[in-house]
């Protein structure tokens, strides 16, 4: 039988397994896998891997910053950038702003993503728990099939606990995600005067004023919280060595739990915010050190981690983001760094430098994401049926990271300079090439909203012994 297209000669990786076959795409979806396949269009894949599609599920596009500051790239050129480095599906924040109805806010975001290239999901950021129809439109949300949602515990759009434990109940009883970016605010409120007392604003004390512990508590805060509400949770950006513990511990008692950690603490220290543009390097968490670096690669070794997202919050470095507000105070620099293209380039240099499986490799980039959010059986795998998502890497190709070749709206990239092994170079979504030969294929607009499914189908988790808390 002949197919709309066949990828041929491809080494094929899954979570899974590795093995050599080729791949038949028919009305969007994998037709058939196995040796001989016919197309009316070929692809030779011969000597390149051929992956799932990355699923980059942390980042923020066309999402103004608490301050209000809007970020540099909007749905086009954001999904252009991560169609470059191997992804076909993002999932960044649909954010409510404070006092808006919840109701509001992914309208708002419809129109935002309407030029996204690449097909999208949304998380619900939560700010504010106190307005009108609250759980009512919540649930509303989750029909829309935004079934994870995301809560601060610090930045002046935090919650308290007593609204986390709202929110972890309602996500308990309607089989939603809740996703908690854990920091103490208090603690870091506290070093932050001090430093600012002692007149110690350089971009290194942006680390100190974030120190691991106050990363830790709040951790350990959210888990236990969860716990108690018997919701599931996942903790984004992990960055601390006890954080990291308190996430294996919750594990290993069966606790509904997941956690991410991202490639700016896998491939830099605090080292580079002492660099003439250090304030290019302020992110929450912030950098750490080579000390807790070692600990997160094992966290992703061993599957205490999940996956590796990019947080992609793209505040240009110049008068429009990080220095808008005066650059030589850490207290006003923004806080993200951008990464959605480097993402899975800077993951596979894992690979090649033996750290991580390939296996493992899609697992963290795509196929984990599938499973936890609500989209497994049809993106983040290579089986019949599924979605013809799928990327050709060469392997073998060495490049040198320059931010002139990026495909963001963005005026730097952290990780300037750096060599790497492997690029994607054809992109398929969904059947249709999308990047091949350096080019986009794809126009703004060809992405679809995905409808995610719901979380383990209701409650997450056992609220377990009260005794443990």
């Amino acid at each position: 039988m002949t197919q709309e297209l066949v990828i041929k000669g491809g080494m094929v990786a899954t979570a899974e397994a590795v093995f050599m076959a080729d791949i038949a795409v028919s009305s969007g979806k994998i037709a058939a896998i196995g040796d001989g396949l016919v197309g009316a269009e070929v692809i030779d894949a011969t000597g390149k891997l051929v992956l799932p599609g990355g699923i980059e599920s942390h980042c923020h596009l066309a999402q103004e910053s608490s301050t209000g500051m809007m970020t540099a790239d909007g749905y086009e050129s954001g999904s252009i950038s991560a169609a470059f480095g191997g992804n076909t599906t993002i999932i960044p924040f649909a954010a409510q702003l404070k006092g808006q109805p919840i109701s509001a806010v992914l309208p708002t975001y419809d129109a935002r993503a309407a030029t996204s290239v690449l097909d999208y999901g949304y998380h619900l950021i939560v700010s504010d728990t106190s307005v009108p129809n609250f759980r009512e439109d919540m649930l509303a949300v989750f029909d829309r099939g935004v079934t994870s949602f995301k809560v601060f515990l610090t930045y002046d759009i935090r919650l308290s606990d007593d609204q986390l434990l709202d929110v972890l109940e309602i996500g308990r009883d309607a089989g939603a995600l809740t996703m908690v970016h854990a920091e103490n605010n208090a603690m870091i409120d506290r070093l932050r005067a001090e430093y600012g007392a002692e007149g110690k604003l350089t971009p290194p004390y942006h680390t100190l004023s974030r120190p691991e512990q106050a990363e830790a508590e709040a951790i350990s805060r959210a888990i236990r919280l969860a716990r108690f509400a018997g919701a599931p949770l996942f903790i984004v950006h992990v960055s601390s060595v006890d954080g990291l513990a308190e996430i294996a511990a919750a594990r290993a008692k069966g606790q509904a739990l997941h956690a991410e950690t991202c490639p700016q603490y896998l491939f830099l220290t605090d080292e580079a915010l002492s660099r003439p543009e250090g304030g290019k390097y302020i992110c929450s968490p912030p950098l750490r050190s080579a000390t807790t670096q070692a600990a997160l690669w094992q966290g992703l070794q061993t599957g205490v981690l999940d996956m590796s997202s990019s947080d992609h919050a793209p505040y240009r470095y110049d008068e429009t983001g990080k220095l808008a507000n005066g650059g030589d105070d850490f207290r006003k620099i923004a806080n993200g760094m951008p990464g959605i293209e480097l993402r899975l380039p800077l993951m596979f240099q894992a690979v090649h430098d033996g750290r991580l499986t390939l296996q493992q490799f899609v697992a963290m980039i795509s196929s984990n994401a599938a499973r936890i959010f609500g989209l497994q059986g049809r993106k983040g795998t290579i089986a019949p049926g599924a979605d013809a998502d799928l990327a050709i890497w060469d392997p073998n190709l060495s490049w040198t990271v320059k931010h002139g070749d990026m495909h963001d709206a963005m005026d730097y990239t952290p990780f300037e300079g750096k060599e790497l092994t492997g690029k994607p170079e054809t992109m398929i979504q969904r059947g249709h090439i999308i990047v091949a030969d350096g080019q986009l294929v794809a126009a703004p607009g060809d992405g679809d909203f995905l409808h995610r499914a719901r979380f383990g189908g209701g409650n997450g988790a056992d609220p377990g012994d009260q005794s443990e808390f």
